[in-house]
């Protein structure tokens, strides 16, 4: 007899059916009985449309997530604009090293600290769902630990970033005050680490608003902070970058004081062991794709830039971007927020054995998506000679923004449902998909119209602005693809595989529980322990099964 846990946690049985096209409706099945159990669904709830009353609940359970995240966005971009105010405050110099030292931390290590976290997001939600409550605290425990590590050697990559600068020809003025700036930000690394895992632990438990309470209290106190160390103490660039380090702190003790006081941590605390320092492989085949997928849509931008560096009248472009980056980043909360909230709801209904809400999950974020990409579009359209004048006087940059915002505004159309369809991937534990969607998106398709319009068929900034449309129709098209070939009753079977791969280290108390609670859960699936067995037996599959991967395993 085999053993009834798979031997690899790559291991993953082949579907048990025909893939279908689960977004397409078949009228010749019945609607939903309005009486059935919470996870014992009909197959027929695959096949057709939502009702109105399922939608509007969806759209209650997503937006309990998505707003206070979006809330939560839009005051951590009040932060850092606040940080550039009193850069600029200081003078012309800080201002050049700060934004050239954020941008250099924004590549080599906000956005790899981001993307590696990201990787717990489908364990946790999927676990939350199957009632796995242990795996939860596991799970961030390990990808901590997994983002201390990551911290050392971008450590010393920020301690040699002047080197660096220097050597690619930056003004060695500018480049000593850069590396001020990001040598007192190092501490921040530590801080995200746990910053970024303790806020995907809440929300994928549907636990949002507290982290809202508790970054407006923090950037509250980002004011004084900058206050007190840039014009009391007189501390320069360097009292910027620590009263940023200070206010993730605050946000830091924060959030701790409520997991504690709130009791939130008993249900899934798992006292620190060797068992975290076990079984990271699962973690690692969701994290490094995930960490490249959000690292390749980043880079885009500062590589945007560098380009707009090459073009005629280099100031007023790069000018001209930076305010473009800005609204681009601006807007983009909301589609972000929208990302997530769909995320924690995909991952909780496939654990929880629910394949069919899960599609209606997707059915609404992609529209909701949609609604706000035309909004976004509107916005952008409707300002374009007003919004510029917020950032500067500069008529030639006004001129160049304003011919640019229609194209952004388009760009949104497409970047609100890809990003969300993003959220989806992760949400089902698909993040190879969206890494490879994104890579051949902007650098396969978008990097070489924006080359080939900006500079061969002379269309200067507006075509740089045009690669990216290119680059985010193609996405949204490829990630339409992807989602339209979802067969949901595989990615149940896959949830449950992944919750029994990633607890199969835990403690044996721990182990126990989660192997109960997934029993009790997915009773309707009995006979798929057997088929685990026959399938671990005869070979290993990879833990992503989607039509447009193209490797089973992403190096970096």
């Amino acid at each position: 007899m085999c053993n009834t846990t798979p031997s690899s946690p790559l291991s993953f049985p082949p579907p048990l059916k025909k893939s279908t096209n689960h977004f397409l409706v078949d009228l010749n099945h019945n609607p939903m009985d309005p009486n059935r159990i919470s996870g014992d669904e009909d197959d027929n709830d695959l096949y057709r449309w939502p009702t109105l009353s399922e939608v509007a609940d969806e759209m209650r359970s997503i937006g309990k997530i998505s707003v206070p995240t979006a809330m939560t966005g839009l005051v951590l971009y009040s932060r850092s604009m606040i940080s550039m105010l009193f850069l600029g405050y200081l003078g012309e110099l800080e201002l050049a090293g700060g934004s050239l030292s954020i941008g250099f931390a924004n590549i080599t290590g906000y956005s790899v600290l981001s993307g590696l976290a990201m990787g717990m997001e489908p364990i946790c939600g999927q676990a939350f769902g199957a009632k796995q409550r242990k795996l939860l605290g596991l799970t961030l425990q390990r990808t901590i630990l997994l983002l201390l590590s990551a911290s050392v050697p971008i450590s010393f990559l920020w301690l040699n970033m002047d080197g660096i600068l220097r050597w690619s020809g930056q003004d060695r003025d500018i480049s000593s005050a850069a590396q001020l700036f990001i040598t007192v930000s190092i501490p921040d690394l530590i801080f995200l680490s746990f910053l970024h895992p303790i806020r995907i632990y809440l929300r994928t438990q549907n636990i949002t608003l507290p982290v809202t309470y508790c970054s407006v209290v923090s950037v509250v106190l980002h004011v004084p902070l900058n206050y007190l160390l840039v014009v009391r103490f007189k501390m320069g660039i360097a009292g910027v970058a620590l009263a940023m380090v200070w206010t993730n702190l605050n946000l830091f003790l924060l959030l701790v004081s409520f997991l504690l006081f709130s009791g939130v941590y008993k249900d899934s605390w798992v006292s620190p062991s060797a068992d975290c320092l076990r079984g990271w492989s699962v973690l690692l085949k969701l994290a490094v794709p995930t960490c490249v997928s959000v690292c390749l849509e980043w880079w885009w931008y500062e590589f945007m830039i560098m380009l707009c560096g090459l073009l005629v009248n280099p100031k007023a472009t790069v000018a001209s971007m930076g305010i473009l980056i800005q609204t681009t980043s601006l807007v983009y909360v909301f589609p972000s927020a929208l990302s997530l909230g769909v995320s924690t709801r995909v991952g909780n209904e496939l654990g929880a054995n629910r394949p069919a809400r899960a599609r209606v999950a997707t059915m609404v974020s992609l529209a909701c998506a949609v609604v706000v990409g035309l909004a976004a579009m509107a916005f952008t359209t409707s300002m374009r000679h007003r919004w510029g004048r917020l950032f500067t006087s500069d008529d030639e940059i006004l001129e160049l923004t304003a011919a640019a915002l229609p194209i952004a505004g388009l760009c949104e159309l497409g970047n609100c449902p890809q990003t969300t369809g993003c959220g989806v991937l992760r949400g089902s534990a698909r993040p190879t998909t969206g890494a490879n969607i994104n890579l051949g998106s902007f650098y396969l398709v978008g990097m070489p119209v924006a080359i080939v319009m900006g500079f061969v068929a002379g269309m200067g900034f507006a075509g740089l602005w045009l690669g990216l449309l290119a680059a985010q129709a193609s996405c949204a098209a490829l990630m339409s693809y992807a989602l339209i070939r979802t067969d949901w009753n595989v990615e149940v079977e896959r949830a449950r595989e992944l919750t029994k791969s990633s607890s199969s280290n835990a403690c044996p108390a721990a182990a126990a529980a989660a192997a109960a609670a997934s029993d009790h859960i997915n009773n309707k699936v009995g006979d798929l322990v057997q088929v685990l067995c026959i399938v671990d037996s005869e070979k290993k599959a990879s833990l992503e099964t989607d039509p447009l991967m193209i490797s089973h395993d992403v190096g970096i």
